[in-house]
């Protein structure tokens, strides 16, 4: 089914005729849906941080930040801002000129409490010759729309929500991107020094490398420290083939058409980094100076509790080198993994010591992520669970719904009985306890992948996710899911969102 142009093309982007024919076959078998033994709740899979051990955790971050170990935040800010406004494109191409649904009431009543409002105010003026609210008092709601949305205007539309106007300051106005470079300074400020990585979208790199040149000084010389801030883009080597309702090639023109691989082909960004611990969070997901402390605390405490868990993987590694390791000291092992990384095995007392020894080598010879979760008040879904792996041994994994078979009753009443949800609040150590960098493309359980049906020009396409970056790109390493307040999950999924306390 493939031409000599669809190598050439293959070859442009770094891809395989091999990895095409992978992904082709996984249109056709699908992947399978990943085995329940029941959803992680507070003492059965998620640890609840008591008075002692927070503070133990935080001092033990402290701690770390006084070494030279390197600490990164990574960022992932690709995501356009287009989805937030998606009421108010509908208003804009819709037949109604004055606002009808609750959400585009909502939006011109509090327009003045946005942070973007004043710097939209002006375009109005220069674009129109009126103010917001002299439009809005001729009705010219869409007018108002426009001059935000649009090319014409400010282009909110067509931009990553990293550079949207999200919060006041008295002096200032902040972007997500500005409030992750202070949360930076605030919790990974390594002897002065804070690093960053931003993984963003070709069309809008140059953006955001403008709006940091115009910032940087500012925040290096209010929270004293060096910002050290770097960017990259999706590899175009980790885009999946579209396929049609044959599961062969979708073409268009004769040319077959790619798609990007979701949030899991940030894996290999990840992996092409040089760090010891390194923070995951989404971009939206920011407050305002005034109720950081919590985020701050609990990044902190996360990040402490990883390097005390880091300290003993390390300390059972290098016992588990000697092969005259005790009989004693293997149990004491085997019992820190189930107990404390919630990592069992059927039949494990049935191992001779050597075997046991190797078993548990290898468990604990790999990275390792400490991950916040917030109390569900909504309805269940994905978020944390402790499932069955290929080989037969359980493990918590963050999954999503699509990986659960919710047309069994059985798998659907485990999810229903999730107690949390994953905010997207990683702490991650990737290197070994040799201080070499594992290869995190190593860990990925590629059966973890995901299809959508989509259209095209009226024709069916079926597209394929790659295992998610937290999900199955990460599924082999060894998790420990840990209670965080909902107050540290305060993600901008529309613009009214914007207008929630949490943001004011």
């Amino acid at each position: 089914m493939l031409i000599p142009d669809d190598y050439a093309l293959f070859k442009s982007k770094g891809i395989s005729a091999e990895q095409i024919s992978e992904q082709l076959n996984s249109f056709q078998r699908g992947f399978p849906f990943l085995e329940i033994i029941h959803a992680a709740e507070p003492g059965k899979g998620i640890k609840i941080f008591d008075e002692n051990e927070l503070e133990a955790s935080l001092q033990n971050w402290n701690e770390f930040l006084k070494t030279d170990a390197g600490i990164l935040k990574f960022v992932p800010a690709s995501g356009a801002a287009s989805r937030m406004f998606k009421d108010l494109f509908e208003f804009l191409d819709g037949d109604v000129d004055t606002p009808v649904k609750p959400a585009e009431i909502k939006f011109f009543e509090e327009i003045s409490h946005f942070a973007f409002y004043e710097e939209l105010n002006d375009t109005c003026l220069k674009n129109n010759g009126q103010s917001i609210s002299e439009l809005i008092a001729a009705k010219k709601f869409k007018v108002v729309v426009a001059n935000l949305l649009l090319n014409t205007g400010l282009n909110y539309g067509a931009l990553p929500k990293g550079l949207l106007r999200f919060h006041t300051y008295a002096d200032a106005k902040r972007t997500p991107m500005q409030e992750h470079l202070v949360e930076g300074a605030l919790y990974a400020n390594n002897n002065g020094q804070v690093n960053l990585h931003f993984t963003v979208s070709t069309e809008h790199r140059a953006l955001f490398e403008k709006h940091l040149d115009s910032c940087l000084q500012t925040y290096e010389k209010q929270y004293k420290c060096r910002f050290n801030v770097s960017f990259s883009e999706q590899k175009p080597s980790t885009d999946t083939v579209a396929a049609d309702a044959a599961n062969q090639p979708f073409r268009e023109n004769g040319q077959i058409i790619f798609r990007p691989g979701g949030h899991g082909a940030l894996i290999e960004n990840l992996n092409d980094l040089e760090a010891d611990i390194i923070f995951i969070k989404n971009i939206d997901n920011v407050v305002p100076d005034s109720l950081k402390t919590p985020t701050i605390t609990y990044k902190k405490a996360l990040a402490g509790y990883l390097t005390g868990l880091r300290k003993t993987i390390f300390g059972y590694l290098q016992e588990l080198e000697n092969a005259s390791v005790s009989a004693e000291r293997l149990k004491t092992i085997e019992a820190f993994c189930r107990n404390e990384l919630n990592n069992t095995r059927p039949g494990i007392d049935k191992l001779s010591q050597d075997e046991l020894r190797e078993y548990l080598f290898g468990k604990l010879n790999r990275p390792v992520r400490v991950c916040g979760m917030v109390k569900n008040t909504g309805e269940p879904g994905g978020g944390p669970f402790i499932t069955v792996n290929q080989d037969g041994t359980t493990s918590p994994q963050i999954l999503e719904s699509s990986q659960i078979d919710l047309a069994n009753p059985t798998e659907k009443a485990k999810m229903m009985q999730s107690t949390h949800f994953n905010p997207v609040d990683l702490v991650c150590s990737v290197k070994n306890y040799q201080g070499k960098k594992f290869d995190l493309l190593k860990y990925v359980d590629k059966n973890t992948g995901f299809i959508s049906s989509k259209s095209k020009n009226g024709k069916e396409l079926k597209a394929l996710e790659l295992p998610g970056l937290w999900n199955g790109a990460m599924s082999n390493w060894n998790t420990v899911f840990v209670e965080v307040p909902i107050e540290t999950f305060n993600p901008v999924k529309t613009v009214n969102d914007l207008l929630r306390p949490q943001h004011q």
